[in-house]
């Protein structure tokens, strides 16, 4: 049994069933994908890796440039010479992953909201339901999100605190001086604290615009900078911000453990989240895959001890755990960054030219191994060294 339709949920449920196992997904709201809190901007390479490709009505741009902007208007542009990101649907994409597991065998149960965990001996035996009914599993692989309802149940360690922001995300339909295959990131803590602001272009002129901060009130600050940010406003001077959706993002990188007797935790439950921007379908895909290879290898083996499940977190931990430990660490000295040495930063990259040396990276999802090949170049050591000297020093 796995809990929650988003993509790592169906995707465990997907290859769980292509592996024979008899898999049912609980999702607790009546569509998959509603409410939509992502934005969905995700790596085309990412996908193609995990062999999954967005529909085409689920694609609603292709993303060949990003622009950092620096708190007091000093930018840095990487044009790519080809489109390394969709923007995407998220509601579209979530249902086209359900609708893969149901086709592979997998059972979608809707408005089945999963409210704890059946507990024999310390081993889960399945779900109660809101309803009062209980859903007997021999696994249970919880892909909540952040709730982390059952998490807490187990008395398993949920995402760092103290590294959490939280989000707003809006879709407005006016906005000018916006080139459309290039995503705009606002940094600074005047408007968005903890992580940054954006703008994601849409094919048909309109775009996506939000924030996440770890203070404040995420509304508040949004409306702040859509009106206040003196390059921000003058695109958004028109904009109205529609259908605003609010989430928590977890920045501290996984949580300890993630497994348990009959138990597997994937997504945003086990914080499998980059911590330096906050993107987690590509790094939840990937851990999802590995939860349902495991849970169909122990059912059929009837290995369903925490013993057996533990491969499970061997094996992503050896594909994102060196990633996420190297993109936490850059997080942290973020987070410490003044306004001032962020406007120095984005200048010296410019400078330095580091753009052209972005350009050749083969993978922007696994940042680690992205920052090992930067600190080849001295120029780009350059910028290293003093992002983190004036971490230090602040």
């Amino acid at each position: 049994m796995v809990v929650g339709a988003g993509p790592a949920g169906s995707f465990a449920a997907l290859t769980a069933a292509k592996m024979g196992a008899k898999v049912a997904i609980c999702e607790e709201h009546k569509e998959v994908g509603v409410p939509s809190h992502c934005p969905g901007h995700i790596s085309i390479k990412g996908l193609n890796k995990l062999e999954l490709k967005p529909p085409d009505s689920a694609i609603e741009n292709r993303i060949s440039g990003v622009v950092f902007y620096s708190p007091s208007g000093n930018e840095f542009r990487v044009k790519l010479p080809s489109p390394a990101t969709y923007v995407i649907s998220r509601s579209k994409f979530d249902k086209h992953m359900a609708q893969l597991a149901e086709k592979a065998g997998a059972k979608l149960l809707l408005r089945t909201r999963a409210e704890r965990l059946l507990l024999d001996k310390n081993m889960v035996g399945g779900v109660s339901l809101k309803n009062g009914q209980h859903l007997d599993s021999k696994i249970v692989i919880d892909a909540e999100g952040c709730a982390s309802t059952l998490l807490k149940q187990m008395g398993l360690q949920t995402f760092d605190k103290s590294l959490v922001v939280n989000a707003v995300n809006g879709q407005v339909d006016r906005i000018s001086g916006l080139d459309e295959d290039t995503v705009e990131v606002y940094l600074g803590q005047e408007y968005a604290p903890g992580l940054y602001a954006w703008i994601i272009p849409k094919q048909d002129g309109s775009a996506k615009v939000g924030l996440a901060t770890r203070t404040g009130n995420p509304r508040a600050q949004l409306k702040r900078f859509l009106n206040k940010h003196p390059i921000a406003r003058k695109k958004l001077k028109l904009a109205d911000v529609k259908n605003p959706s609010y989430h928590l993002i977890p920045l501290g990188g996984p949580i300890p453990k993630t497994y348990h007797n009959r138990l597997l935790v994937v997504g945003d439950a086990a914080s499998h989240v980059k911590p330096t921007t906050g993107g987690g379908v590509i790094m939840g895909l990937t851990c999802a895959r590995i939860a349902g290879e495991t849970a169909a290898q122990a059912l059929r083996h009837n290995s369903l001890s925490e013993g057996f499940l533990s491969h499970y977190e061997e094996r992503w931990r050896r594909a994102i755990g060196f990633d996420m430990t190297v993109m936490r660490r850059i997080r942290l000295i973020l987070n410490r960054l003044s306004d001032k040495k962020l406007d120095n930063i984005i200048s010296l990259c410019s400078q330095l030219r580091l753009s052209d040396e972005l350009q050749k990276l083969e993978d922007i999802d696994f940042q680690g191994k992205a920052v090992l090949h930067l600190l080849r170049k001295p120029s780009a050591f350059a910028v290293a060294l003093y992002s983190l000297f004036s971490s230090l020093t602040s």
